[in-house]
């Protein structure tokens, strides 16, 4: 009869390359991993490891014989049991996202809408605020899963995922700069400009003060805007240059109505990130939803 736990064991050998790292992984003694190797070898009537100063090493008359094969089966299994997970839990009850209006505009009505097709018996709430809001959301229980512009502190309450989606600042103009179209530009030339930035109080405008400073520039903005729908509108106008991230400027850039400047250096990109609280149990909703975004939620 086949033992499928000892090929459990032989597998998880064969991707770590290790007997150590493979007890961790498996939560069990290194010596059990060991004496399931023996065991299974024993069974098959051949070695399947060359056991090396670094490591385990499959072997070329066993083990990669049957890695493959061993891979597929494992594989095969945990989609049934997943299958039949979804059986006994089908998804219901309420799942509460929360994040910025712009992240809700420009980077998740994908996901929730095949979210919502999939899972039509989940409702949906969706909680809206800048990422302070959403941090303390988090904590109190008022939310399930975040979406937060980052960098942001390290937080031991919360379990987090960076790089949801990626963001590239950019310098944008429209009416009345025609003039700086095609040009090359310095961030001190910059000053000499109207400049258009996010309140203080938004992890973008840290993000560009950081870089700025940096560099050795300290800028006074012209005027403060708290979104960016009305930074696009402004620049549009001619009001001055603005900075935003490229993603969420996309159509109008497309349309011709605003423009990209050529800044050296060009500003870092930054990432959207996911978080969850960390002592909270996940509900089964919850954990379809995140796995839309990481292989890493199980």
């Amino acid at each position: 009869m086949v033992n499928l736990e000892l090929y459990k064991v032989f597998y998880t050998v064969a991707r770590c390359g290790s007997l150590t790292k493979a007890a961790e992984e498996l939560y069990i003694s290194q010596p059990a991993v060991s004496q399931a190797i023996k065991q299974l070898e024993g069974q098959l009537g051949t070695p399947l490891f060359n056991r090396l100063h670094r490591g385990m090493e499959l072997s070329a008359q066993g083990g990669e014989v049957i890695f493959e094969d061993v891979e597929k089966a494992l594989k095969l299994l945990a989609g049934v049991e997943d299958r039949l997970e979804e059986l006994r839990d089908s998804p219901s009850g309420t799942l509460r996202i929360g994040a910025s209006e712009t992240i809700f505009q420009y980077l998740l009505p994908d996901r929730i809408a095949e979210y919502h097709r999939l899972y039509p018996k989940v409702r949906i709430e969706l909680i809206e605020g800048k990422t302070p809001l959403i941090l303390e959301s988090l904590k109190n229980d008022r939310c399930d899963v975040g979406f937060l512009n980052l960098p942001i502190r390290d937080d031991s309450d919360l379990r987090m995922y960076e790089r949801v989606s990626l963001l590239n600042d950019i310098f944008i103009a429209g009416k009345g700069f025609e003039e700086l179209a095609g040009r090359t530009l310095t961030l001190g030339e910059l000053k000499e400009y109207p400049l258009l930035l996010l309140d203080r109080n938004t992890v973008a405008r840290e993000a560009f003060d950081a870089f700025a400073e940096s560099m050795g520039e300290t800028f006074t903005p012209a005027v403060e805007v708290d979104s960016w729908g009305l930074m696009k509108q402004l620049v549009e106008r001619g009001m001055g240059i603005g900075v935003i991230p490229r993603e969420y400027a996309i159509r109008r850039l497309r349309e011709g109505t605003i423009f990209e400047l050529n800044v050296t250096p060009p500003l870092p990109s930054r990432s959207v990130g996911m978080a969850v609280p960390r002592e909270r149990s996940l509900s089964f909703s919850l954990r379809l939803f995140l796995k839309m975004f990481s292989a890493d939620f199980k």
